[in-house]
């Protein structure tokens, strides 16, 4: 055992040595040239000798950010409150019913079957259904959010649903709550860890997608901040300082909602996995 401990701790910190470079590298390196001038692009990684903060004012411009941002926020949070009502409502219906019912039996196969088909394989049919239905805009793209993020978001609620004991539903309906009142004043509190899970990863999922927005909207007004950036390569060809500004500026947001909400992500995966 202590031979073993000897070796073990020596290969961890090398490990983390290793995993803190490819993390932080990136980062770092987006940083000092999203602040550099084009002048001092010879050496990448090194730190510039003066700071250009017009680098953000100008990709700001360039973008059109706020525009690109409401578009973003639009998508994300409207996504985010459909997901959250829709979703854990029909994976409670599933895991109180799997038992009972040959239906929500093969529905939850049907959903988790869901998440072995890429994304790839339907993107050209889901193109032509959009155009269809009138999908390929900022509200069918939400709409399309909320379903393709349901077989996972399922999954995940019927793993925590699975640890509230029956009893719970059967003494609030012996009160006289109906079927929708349980859910929502009984089980639905209790599920606020797994929640704030499905939330987070919903947020981070659809503000950082690129290939959805990419293939549906092609309205200039109605494009994600991921897409504007690809949109306006060509302008950043050359001034990599405007390019890499630009990433910082969607970069940061979702930075500072993980950074503040990764302590639940961690505690509701395991509520939903582990107990």
């Amino acid at each position: 055992m202590k031979s073993r401990k000897k070796y073990n701790e020596p290969v961890t910190v090398i490990l983390l040595a290793g995993a803190a470079v490819f993390i932080f590298l990136p980062l770092y390196m987006t940083l000092v040239v999203a602040v550099k001038d084009t002048s001092q692009m010879q050496h990448i990684l090194s730190f510039p000798k003066s700071i250009h903060l017009e680098n953000f004012v100008n990709a700001w411009e360039m973008t059109d950010y706020p525009r690109k941002f409401f578009n973003t926020a639009f998508i994300t949070i409207v996504n985010v409150i459909a997901t959250l009502l829709t979703n854990s409502f029909a994976a409670y219906a599933i895991s109180r019913n799997r038992r009972k019912s040959k239906f929500f039996s093969v529905l939850y196969y049907y959903f988790i079957s869901a998440l072995f088909i890429p994304f790839h394989v339907i993107m050209l049919p889901l193109v032509v259904q959009a155009n269809t239905f009138h999908l390929d805009n900022i509200v069918g793209i939400t709409f399309l959010y909320v379903i393709f993020g349901m077989p996972m978001n399922t999954f995940i609620y019927c793993g925590a649903i699975r640890q509230i004991p029956e009893a719970l539903d059967e003494a609030a309906m012996i009160d006289g709550a109906s079927p929708l009142q349980v859910f929502w004043y009984v089980i639905f509190p209790v599920l606020k860890p797994t929640t704030a899970t499905v939330a987070i990863l919903s947020v981070m999922w659809t503000w950082n997608d690129f290939t959805m927005p990419l293939i549906l909207l092609s309205d200039q007004d109605q494009q994600t901040l991921q897409l504007s950036q690809y949109v306006f390569q060509g302008q950043f060809s050359t001034n990599y300082n405007l390019a890499f500004a630009s990433y910082t500026l969607v970069l940061i947001p979702i930075l500072v909602i993980y950074l503040f909400a990764q302590k639940k992500i961690m505690n509701g995966v395991v509520a939903g996995a582990v107990k």
